[in-house]
């Protein structure tokens, strides 16, 4: 006789099919916008800055600490040749993050590149280059790489397994906790034991190849360099290798618990099960059931804290490592950022564990489901605190929610949670529906299928017990052995697919699981890309520092006419400045500069300098010299503008060795 198979995953894995293929173009498209959390916040010489002598180093400024090596800042001549000594020096004291490194003597005239490239404190790369000159701007056939920090393949491919790394922590931690605290019987079941155990080997898999990118992550961008040992020991020696190699140890306490779970515990739980339905027969019997409860207990608790502590410590690893591990309130935002780890892991994991329960064991109790019900309640409670705190913590303000790159993801992530709680929502109805009404009306429809001819389990038993019969008058026939077997496996399983389909409820509950799950899968990609942006709090205060202007502008567009008085201090240091730049557009301008003493005649003084820059486009300081034509009149018939803007203007003036000023304005140009 023959049975057909149950069509479990049909619609399963269609609807995780396309939950995938959203989650790999939802990383490819979020992988351009990720960025470090370090950012350059000054250098000198600034960039596009033209210097009259070549200065004896370079120095930058970072937002945070960052880790260089020797060779992180690299200085170009107009022929792409290099000219530091390749050894960096740090400058950083205090709350300031600066490194140096000096360049060789001698330099020539033109202009020179800076490239850099360093790994910021949150573990994520970052890179950029800019220009200067000596003496005035010339061609250059300096290259750098075109290529961003932590992007390219390599970028994908990371990004791609720390998001396997969070799915397998998810799987381990959610359904262990869904065995420990919601069903117990579940120890024994196949499927569960298989997605904890495959769990443990993703998250394991997932952070060796982490260990092995890191080299070609953070430095060269090539695939190859994966497998050079020299670069290795240096990914040992940072936060993040300290980080990864200390989530492999764990993972060593994570297989014995499972094993534990899987083995001895399993062993307990059947047997407390097997005491209490004995105890219904005999006193010695109950006292049996009882014992094996008490250990059962004992054991439940040991793992429940045992467990907890080695899902605690790998959860560190990613707050000691990422943002959490930097800017402000490390302290409050590590704890917090383990607990919501955990919650993640509690609440999704559980989910993905319900679901295979109800596909694949559809005996589940009522009781387990609404006691992961409670559970996911109480997780979702804490997402929700911790997750306030670090939104607060990393945007920092209303305006960074809308205008960067963070802060749009983490409103994508708040609106996918919305749809999640919606689906939670309508499980926690099913749940409460559910019953053990439908296991009549699946022994029910046993027999209506057994009176219009299909074979029942007692009938099943009858067929063995002639066929024994037969054997032993005529020996055993192995070939109708096997037969037999397939079978009986084909009918156990039709009865457990009629006993899961008999129950709406049931039914209702699987759906609603399915699409939480789903949508989970989602909301997993969108935190995996949240934690390789840069927080807003961090960009908004770039755009700030790009955009800052010193006051509103002098004078409106068209020719410039500055009035300033001045003192420098010393003898005779009083006077008054007057500019004049025309047209004060775009391309060659002329300027002018006439210098009156207290009685408003033409005032000699030593020297006259100026200079433009133009900050929200980080241009500059452009410095122009001008000629003396008189005394008290300097001009500069060739002032090159590269485009209009607000301008910051300074003009300094010199009255003596040791005594000058500087007068500065913001202008209007264009």
């Amino acid at each position: 006789m023959t049975a057909t198979a149950p069509r479990f995953g049909t619609r399963l894995i269609r609807l995780l099919l396309v939950t995938g293929v959203l989650i790999v173009g939802l990383l490819g498209a979020l992988s351009g916008t990720a960025s470090a959390h370090a950012a350059l916040t000054g250098s000198d010489p600034k960039d596009g800055a033209v210097v009259d002598v070549a200065p004896k180093d370079v120095t930058l400024t970072f937002s945070e600490q960052i880790a260089m090596g020797d060779d992180s800042i690299r200085v170009l001549d107009p022929t792409s040749k290099r000219v530091d000594v390749a050894k960096m020096r740090d400058l950083s004291e205090g709350g300031t993050v600066r490194y140096a490194v000096d360049l060789k003597t001698g330099l020539p005239d033109g202009t020179y590149t800076v490239a850099w490239q360093a790994v910021s404190a949150d573990s994520h790369p970052v890179s950029g280059a800019f220009t200067f000159s000596v003496g005035a701007p010339s061609k250059t056939t300096a290259t750098v790489p075109d290529q961003e920090a932590g992007g390219g393949v390599v970028g994908l491919l990371y990004d791609t397994v720390r998001y396997i790394s969070y799915a397998g922590f998810v799987a381990l931690v959610g359904g262990a906790a869904f065995v420990l605290a919601c069903w117990q019987r579940g120890a024994s079941v196949r499927p569960l034991q298989r997605l904890v155990v495959g769990g443990w080997v993703t998250l394991t898999a997932a952070t060796l190849v982490l260990l092995l990118l890191r080299t070609p992550y953070t430095g060269s961008g090539k695939l190859g360099d994966a497998f050079d040992l020299g670069g290795l020991t240096d990914v040992l020696d940072t936060k993040t290798g300290a980080a990864l190699v200390s989530r492999l140890l764990l993972l060593g306490a994570a297989a014995l618990f499972i094993a534990v779970l899987f083995g001895a515990y399993a062993k307990r739980v059947t047997e407390a099960e097997a005491g209490t339905e004995a105890g219904t027969e005999s006193g010695d019997a109950a006292g049996t059931g009882a014992d094996a409860g008490k250990a059962k207990a004992d054991l439940t608790f040991g793992l429940g804290l045992g467990g907890t502590v080695v899902a605690a410590g790998i959860a560190g690893t990613w707050a000691l490592s990422e943002h959490a591990s930097t800017g402000i309130q490390t302290g409050l935002a590590m704890p917090l950022d383990v607990l919501h780890l955990l919650a993640v892991a509690t609440w999704l994991g559980g989910l993905v564990s319900l679901l295979i329960a109800l596909y694949r064991t559809p005996d589940i109790e009522r009781a387990a489901v609404q006691r992961f019900s409670r559970i996911a309640f109480g997780s979702v409670v804490v997402l929700a605190v911790t997750g306030l705190y670090q939104a607060w913590r990393q945007v920092g303000s209303w305006s960074a929610l809308t205008d960067t790159s963070y802060g749009k993801l983490l409103l994508v992530k708040v609106a996918l949670i919305a749809v999640l709680l919606g689906a939670a929502w309508f499980s926690r109805r099913w749940t409460g529906l559910l019953g053990e009404r439908a296991r009549t009306e699946a022994e029910a429809g046993v027999e209506a299928a057994a009176e219009a001819g299909v074979e029942t389990e007692a009938e099943a038993d009858a067929e063995d017990d002639a066929e024994a019969e037969t054997e032993t008058e005529t020996g055993p026939d192995p070939e109708r052995a096997a037969q037999l077997a397939r079978q009986q496996t084909a009918l156990a399983t039709a009865r457990k697919k009629r006993v899961r389909d008999a129950d709406t409820e049931r039914s209702g509950l699987r759906r609603s699981v399915l699409t939480e799950a789903c949508i989970a899968l989602v909301v997993l990609a969108v935190t995996t890309a949240l934690t390789g942006t840069e927080p807003g709090r961090t960009e908004a205060k770039e755009v700030g520092r790009s955009g800052t202007q010193a006051s509103a502008p002098a004078a409106p567009a068209g020719p410039i006419s500055l009035t300033e008085p001045f003192d420098t201090g010393g003898v005779k240091g009083k006077g008054t400045l007057r500019l004049t730049l025309d047209p004060a557009s775009p391309g060659a301008n002329l300027m002018h500069v006439w210098v009156d003493g207290p009685d408003g005649k033409p005032m000699d003084v030593p020297e006259v300098k100026v200079s433009y820059t133009l900050r929200s486009e980080q241009i500059g300081p452009l410095p122009v010299v001008p000629e003396r034509l008189a005394a008290g009149h300097w001009s500069s018939g060739n002032v090159q503008i590269p485009m209009p803007g607000d301008w910051h203007l300074q003009v300094t003036v010199r009255t003596s060795d040791i005594d000058q000023t500087t007068i500065e304005k913001n202008v209007k140009i264009g």
